[in-house]
This record gives structure tokens, sequence and C-alpha cells, in this order.
């Protein structure tokens, strides 16, 4: 009897150890083959999530450890090496970094910009404006001008009273520009194009300051006051190159006909020399030098000298169009005796 207890026993135990362990066999069911594959999903999903938690966290323990540095240094310069973490931890979502350029009146995107350079472009006008850099990128500069017309007034006229330099532009602006200097002697030419711009803006500005107070108040007479402030600022890189002696060879030879007709009070001939300075008189203003491969017999038409500068860049733009302003204000200041001499 013990014999056949231990016997049913024994056969208990091989057939519970065949379903824990079933023999490998040569054909699998459908429904195996999808069990496999969902779990080999499963786990790898599990380790890929794994995987990011933790390099989110190492992220994050990089950003912490930058910020205490740059909170607790008190070397500026320290500070701002820290603030330079690596774009990897800069690691913020498309919604903030959205927020965030367009609280900088920055384009949300750029073309074929991806998040990523779109995140290191944030980052770096972050770090610009840290150093105090940013000279009020993205504003209207009209506008700008246009709140700050006061206390640019009160400094153009404290400019003004002081006497040696209002003496040395009055002295410098009484001849009238020889044009025969542009083949014979082109470095005469800069002094006289400074001096006589400098004193035409100075008077524009003594005749905004001479005003009476109830004008000034005005709208009209506080765009006035603006447009003056905000040319005097765009003609700032103009007297730099005029200074520097560095002004390219048919913008001089422009600039010194407009200056010379605006002292003779002919403000036509001037108002032509600012066109074809400004726009040019070639048949392609845009500055297409060529056409095609092969040369044609319209090739001389097309001068390099008759392009538009006014399309160069935006600030050969700004102070081209300072210099009409120069030109409308010395008409209205000093009008001509010939009534054809009139700008339109």
């Amino acid at each position: 009897m013990d014999g056949l207890l231990a016997e049913v026993a024994a056969k208990r135990k091989a057939i519970s150890d065949d379903q824990l362990n079933p023999k490998p066999s040569k054909y699998m069911r459908r429904g195996e083959l999808e069990r496999l594959r969902e779990e080999q999903e499963r786990k790898e999903k599990a380790e890929k999530e794994a995987e990011n938690t933790a390099e989110k966290q190492r992220k994050e323990e990089l950003v912490r450890k930058a910020s205490k540095v740059s909170s607790y240094s008190p070397n500026p310069e320290i500070r701002e090496g820290a603030s330079l973490i690596p774009e990897s931890s800069f690691n913020i979502s498309n919604e903030e970094t959205i927020r965030r350029l367009r609280s900088k009146g920055q384009p949300i995107r750029l073309f074929a910009e991806s998040d990523k350079d779109r995140r290191l472009r944030l980052r770096a006008l972050e770090l610009i404006e840290e150093k105090g850099h940013d000279k009020q990128a993205g504003q209207n500069d009209f506008k700008k001008a246009l709140e700050d017309v006061e206390s640019v007034e009160r400094e153009l006229k404290n400019k003004n009273s002081k006497g040696k330099k209002k003496g040395e532009v009055e002295l410098a602006g009484e001849g009238v520009l020889d044009l025969d200097l542009v083949k014979t002697d082109p470095d005469k030419l800069y002094p006289i194009i400074y001096y006589a711009l400098k004193r035409v803006l100075n008077e524009w500005g003594e005749a905004m300051d001479e005003r009476p107070e109830h004008v000034k108040r005005t709208t009209q007479g506080k765009l006035a006051a603006a447009t003056q402030v905000q040319s005097a600022e765009y003609l700032k890189p103009l007297f730099k190159t005029l200074r520097s002696r560095s002004l390219p060879p048919d913008m001089l030879a422009r600039m010194s006909e407009i200056v010379h007709h605006m002292q003779k009070r002919q403000y036509q001939k001037a108002n032509d020399s600012y066109l074809r300075l400004s726009i040019g008189n070639a048949p392609w203003p845009i500055g297409v030098t060529m056409v095609g491969i092969h040369e044609r017999s319209a090739r001389e038409k097309i001068s390099s000298d008759q392009v538009a500068h006014v399309l160069n860049d935006e600030v050969s733009r700004k102070y081209i169009q300072s210099l009409k302003r120069l030109l409308t204000f010395s008409q209205t200041k000093y009008p001509p005796e010939d009534v054809s001499q009139l700008m339109g």
C-alpha cells in the first residue's frame, strides 16, 4: 500500500513540473505570440521611462547647482559664467519657450528652426539681457523718442549752449562746398559735409527749443520734436563715418552734391541728388549688375555706382532718410528766392 501511494505522489509531482516548465514546442499559437510581443513592448517602455526619469533628474540637479552658484557668487563674472549652463540643462517646454519669446517681442519660430534651436535662441536673448546689452531690441524707435523727448531736448539744449562747439560749427559752415573737390581732393570734403550737416541739425534742435510752450505740448509739437530727436540718433553712424573718412566714393559724391545745392538753396537739385543716392538711376535699382552669363550690348548701362544705397542695410536707410528731413527743414528755414527750386 505504501508503495502505491509513493507511486501516485511521484506521478503528481511529474505532472505539476510539466505544467510549470513546459517543454519547448515546435509550433506556437497566435495568442502566445501576441502575449510575448506585448510583454516585450511593456518591458521596453518601462526601461525607456526609467531612463527618461533619470535623465530629467540629472538635468534638474545641474540646473539647481548652477542657480546656487550664480545666486551666491559675489563676483559678477563668476555669475555670468555660471549662467552659461549647457543647452541640455536648459530644457523647458515649448509653451514656456513661446511665452518667453512673445514677452520679449521676438518671433516664436524662425524659418526651418527646430525646437532645440529655438530654445538656444531664447537662452542667448536672456544672456544678452543679463549682461545689459539688449539696447531696447524689438522696440519702436519713434515711440521711444516720443516718450523721452523732453529729457532729450534738454540734453540737446545743454549741448548747444556750449559756445566752443557752436562756434566751431558756425565757423566751418560759412563757406559753400566746391564740387570740384570731388575729383581733385576728396579728403577735404569730409569736414565740410560734417560741419554743414551738424549746423543744420543744431539749427533744427534750436528751432524746436524756441517754440512756445503751448506748441510744444500739443500732439503735433511732440511729434515734430520726436522726429528731430530720432533723426539726430540716426545720423550718428553717418557722422562717425565722416570722421573716419571711410565713406564710399559714390556716396561721397552724392552727399557733396546734396550739401552744395542745399547751401545754394537749390533744393530741387538737392532732391534729385538725394534720389540718386537713395534709389539710384539704374535700370534695376536693387543692385543687379550681371543679368546673364554672356556679355550684352546694354551691359554698360548697369553701372555699380548707380545702384540703390538705401537698400544696403538698415543703418544706411536710416541716415539717408534723415538727410531728406534735414533738406526739408533747411528749405523751411532758408526758402529759395526762386520758387521753382522748392522741393515737391
